[in-house]
């Protein structure tokens, strides 16, 4: 079998994953709080025929040597987390994050997921709740029932002005983590990550303080995915994938005229 059938199968494989990729990127361009995913490539081992710096003689040396690759492969799908642009809402309980950080979201089992999707509401409870899911923020924020305007402030400070009263009553404090290394998160869907070995513990801080992000209200961070760089690294992918079928292409054509000739 020609080696070559075999390096262009694993650069097919590999932008499949590429475009696999690209496509889940598009798909959420429209997200709250997305973070675009890249793929991360490498090369695969190198069949060593001849090294590099190997005598050829008694006086002289090989200046460069005979390697032949295997291919390639996608070794990770890397997060981006760049900063996506401000939308204005007029919604209360809308909130972003302007800068480093990520909100805090009790899940179903008990663990706390993060998120930067700043989609909020209230519960039967009164409990600010995660729209689409309807999970907890951590730490707990209950809104009474006769409030009739709710004040989140740029350190995460939330107060309601109280039907009958004068001054805003403190509900509670929404606090924010940080992570030293965001990219080793693993993404669970809905919008939530979880911390890894890679991610690093979760410091959490008060919002505008020691790098930790302020808090807008009624504003929400879109999905930091530009749909035209999107297009051509998907017409790039593309068209490494043809290339690679090419080549595929034509040893088969080399294999089939050795057959018949000889």
């Amino acid at each position: 079998m020609h080696p070559a059938l075999w390096v262009s199968k694993t650069g097919l494989d590999a932008q499949q994953t590429n475009i696999s990729t690209i496509s889940n990127n598009l798909a959420n361009a429209s997200t709250i709080g997305f973070k675009k995913s890249r793929a991360v490539f490498e090369d695969l081992f190198y069949q060593n025929i001849n090294q590099p710096g190997g005598r050829s003689s008694q006086d002289t040396e090989l200046p460069s040597g005979l390697m032949l690759g295997a291919g390639s492969k996608v070794v990770a799908t890397q997060k981006v987390f760049t900063p996506g642009n401000a939308q204005t809402t007029n919604n209360a309980m809308d909130m972003m994050i302007e800068g480093k950080g990520f909100f805090q979201i009790q899940l179903p089992d008990g663990n706390i997921g993060y998120t930067r999707n700043g989609q909020f509401t209230v519960n039967d409870e009164g409990m600010m709740v995660t729209t689409g899911s309807g999970y907890v923020l951590q730490p707990e924020i209950q809104i009474p029932e006769d409030a009739v305007q709710v004040t989140v402030g740029n350190d995460g400070e939330v107060s309601a002005r109280i039907r009958g009263q004068t001054e805003n009553q403190v509900l509670g404090q929404i606090n924010t983590v940080s992570f030293i290394n965001p990219g080793g998160l693993e993404p669970i869907g809905q919008n939530l990550y979880l911390p890894t070995g890679a991610s690093g513990d979760a410091v959490e801080g008060i919002p505008g303080i020691d790098g930790l992000g302020a808090i807008r209200q009624s504003m929400l961070e879109t999905s930091n995915v530009n749909v035209t760089e999107e297009l051509v690294n998907m017409i790039e992918a593309q068209r490494v994938y043809e290339m690679n079928s090419k080549v595929i292409s034509s040893v088969d054509q080399m294999l089939s005229y050795v057959n018949q000739q000889l």
